[in-house]
């Protein structure tokens, strides 16, 4: 029989973790006789009192572990932290706030035994906000252009993965973790199935524009050296149209005589140009420093401040 290891990050979601765990239970106590579980909670430092509520959790059911980190590391970080408590032979992640429902894990199982490596679920209508849909669009169009994924592929928070897939991502230590390029790097067996999406109940997203953004970098810098390679060949293309303009003015200036000598305007407007690009790819390059500088650095990629649940996990 085997085992499945839900891992679910939670941040702000006292009023929602409580039934998300009871759908979890409701539902896999109809597959009893396919499948064991255990609940891995994850506290990102949320402000309110999703750590009690952990706690009362983890005190009511021998199968549920409290993981309590001690600052606030992220939706990524935290994930990596809960895969290091992970003992099934596969892992489902999912969201702490009843969006993504529990109750169709099945579908994602089913595609998983079918001989996928990883299956994501994909939501026919998304019920987020206008502002998330956007960050997940932009999200989106990145890790197709810079990880490589498949247009077809839809990734979202909600997926299951083979035990080997989570031990390969465990290899990663670094700082500024994103799963989603720890999993492309893994595997091209993977797939999705269409799940429902539900409207959220109590609270808003926890992703804020500077999460997003922190979020955006870690998948152009983390796992790809695409930027560097479109800022090597946009400084190659401005140099040459430089180089043919500089050939067009000097012809021009042999051909006619009484020419006048470019405005300030334009030069003005060549040289704002330039130089943004300059300190725009100077920023970018600089990024990448500073990341390897933190990573010489071992900067954590979480902190733990407590665990609670069986002795084994403690």
């Amino acid at each position: 029989m085997k085992k499945i290891s839900f891992c679910i990050p939670c941040y702000r979601s006292e009023q929602t973790l409580t039934g998300v765990i009871d759908e979890i239970m409701t539902t896999m106590e109809s597959m009893k006789d396919r499948y064991v579980y255990e609940i891995i909670l994850v506290n990102d430092c949320s402000p309110d009192g999703t750590f009690n509520v952990i706690r009362s959790l983890t005190e009511k059911y021998d199968n549920i572990t409290g993981v309590d980190l001690a600052k606030n590391f992220g939706q990524h970080a935290a994930l990596m932290a809960g895969f290091h408590y992970v003992t099934g032979d596969i892992l489902v992640c999912l969201d702490d706030d009843g969006q993504t429902p529990a109750n169709e894990v099945g579908k994602l199982l089913d595609k998983l035994e079918e001989g996928e490596d990883v299956v994501y679920a994909r939501y026919e209508h998304k019920k987020h906000s206008m502002f998330r849909n956007f960050g997940s669009s932009i999200n989106e169009q990145m890790t197709r252009f810079l990880l490589g994924k498949p247009k077809e592929l839809y990734v979202s928070s909600y997926f299951a993965a083979r035990r080997f897939i989570v031990d390969e991502m465990l290899r990663y230590d670094k700082s500024y973790p994103y799963v989603i390029g720890l999993v492309l790097r893994s595997t091209k067996k993977i797939a999705n199935v269409d799940v429902n999406h539900r409207e959220r109940e109590v609270g808003h997203s926890g992703y804020t524009l500077g999460k997003l953004l922190g979020l955006w970098m870690n998948g152009f810098t983390a796992f790809s050296v695409k930027p560097l390679r479109i800022a090597t060949y946009t400084g190659m293309t401005c140099a040459f149209f430089g180089f043919l303009y500089g050939i067009y003015t000097i012809i021009k200036k042999l051909v006619m005589q009484d020419m006048v000598a470019v405005g300030f305007s334009a030069l003005m407007s060549g040289i704002m140009f330039l130089g943004g690009m300059i300190l725009f790819m100077l920023g970018l390059l600089g990024e990448y420093i500073g990341r390897m500088y933190i990573g010489m650095n071992n900067a954590p990629q979480y902190v733990v401040r407590e665990v609670l649940g069986t002795d084994e996990k403690k």
